[in-house]
């Protein structure tokens, strides 16, 4: 009951959009702080509607793009929500002493995602991302899925708009790499191996972003991303990370470059790039290339700084009703004069109807620690969206 009395609030979610829109609207607070004290809520949207029963009161009143009056206590037209959820279950066999017994233990878990999306002009987007969940446990962690100790968490703001011909982007808690192009199109289900090599190129630590990327026609397009702390942004203290992408992409063939500097304290920062390319011939199975090379410059010794990435995966996208995908890649960067350590996974997606999937998923992790065995997986996800 606790997790449907959560979702239940859902719509109220929408207020959180009130500091940052354009034009602020007014929330019934007495009306959302009850939702915790009562059994069954009335919503007043454009699914009960407020006609029949004018002692209803839409929750959020005012404002072009929110619910108001204006459009009979519903979402505008330009006003869009989707929903989507994740079941997982599995377990991983892993030799590391503080992992072992959660790992080799069969676990289950879930999360659910809410999108939000609102356009005032028409050529603009400001979207809103909430996520909820429990999905933290050791046996099926190589999904990445949310874990939130079931409460609804914003996990993303951001705002898009055109400017002089390119699309910018303003937000927080998003990566500042959000309008990078990444060729690659392998879609494996795995966490560790989904970034195609790209692994730190992506600006993804998070905080305040801005980025912008421009079409320049026939394929070729460019962008610059940026994110550092919501405090101290772009000053010395600040920890912050830039990049620039450039891609071209063909009818089945593409081709990026991605380079990135990020500081790791006020005297050292790491630099590194990413090439990424894919080709899908017709008839075989599309592939995709990713090699990244970056320096660590935190590291005291020149000899060992530098870190290497590299991943290839190959996808079939009709075997029997569903499509399946091989990948192989660096489980982490690799150090220099280190040993490398690989990681291998299979995965087939099978859809049951057009808003459910169920995706199994297998793979090796190596170890090269002495006495230490390879990590194995074996989980599976299915994916609900709505």
């Amino acid at each position: 009951m606790k997790l449907f009395r959560n979702l239940l609030i859902a719509p109220a979610s929408l207020g959180l959009l009130a500091p940052i829109a354009a034009n602020a609207n007014e929330v019934n607070l007495n009306q959302i702080s009850n939702y915790s004290e009562v059994d069954t809520v009335e919503f007043a949207n454009s699914f009960n509607k407020v006609e029949s029963d004018s002692s209803l009161k839409p929750l959020l009143a005012g404002g072009e793009g929110m619910v108001g009056s204006s459009h009979d206590g519903g979402f505008s037209s330009t006003t869009s929500a989707s929903f989507s959820s994740n079941f997982y279950v599995g377990a991983t066999n892993d030799d590391q002493v503080a992992v072992r017994d959660m790992n080799d233990t069969v676990m289950a878990g879930y999360d659910f995602q809410i999108g939000l999306n609102t356009s005032f002009t028409g050529e603009d987007s400001l979207d809103i991302t909430i996520d909820s969940g429990n999905a933290g446990g050791a046996g099926y962690a190589e999904f990445g899925g949310d874990d939130t100790t079931d409460k609804l968490t914003v996990d993303g703001v951001s705002y898009t708009f055109p400017v002089l011909g390119a699309t910018v982007i303003v937000g927080d808690n998003t990566d500042g790499s959000a309008l990078f192009t990444t060729a690659c199109v392998y879609g494996g289900p795995g966490d560790t191996l989904d970034d195609c090599g790209n692994v730190n190129a992506n600006i993804a630590n998070g905080g305040a972003m801005a980025g912008a990327s421009y079409d320049f026609g026939n394929g070729f397009s460019m962008a610059l991303g940026y994110a550092g702390p919501e405090s101290g942004i772009m000053t010395e203290e600040s920890m912050d990370a830039k990049g620039i992408n450039a891609a071209y992409t063909a009818d089945n063939y593409g081709v990026s470059l991605t380079y990135s500097v990020v500081e790791t304290s006020s005297t050292e920062e790491d630099t590194f790039t990413a090439l990424n390319a894919y080709y899908t011939p017709e008839g075989l199975p599309s592939i995709s290339f990713g090699i990244e090379e970056g320096v660590d410059d935190s590291r005291s010794l020149a000899s060992n700084d530098g870190l290497s990435s590299i991943f290839v995966g190959l996808t079939w996208d009709e075997v029997g009703p569903g499509s399946l995908g091989v990948a192989w890649g660096t489980k982490t960067p690799t150090v220099e004069g280190t040993d490398d350590q690989f990681m291998y996974e299979a995965y087939y997606a099978y859809p049951i109807n057009d808003g459910m999937t169920v995706t199994p998923l297998v793979f090796v992790k190596q170890d090269s620690t002495a006495g230490i065995d390879d990590e194995t997986g074996l989980m599976v996800k299915t994916s609900f969206s709505f």
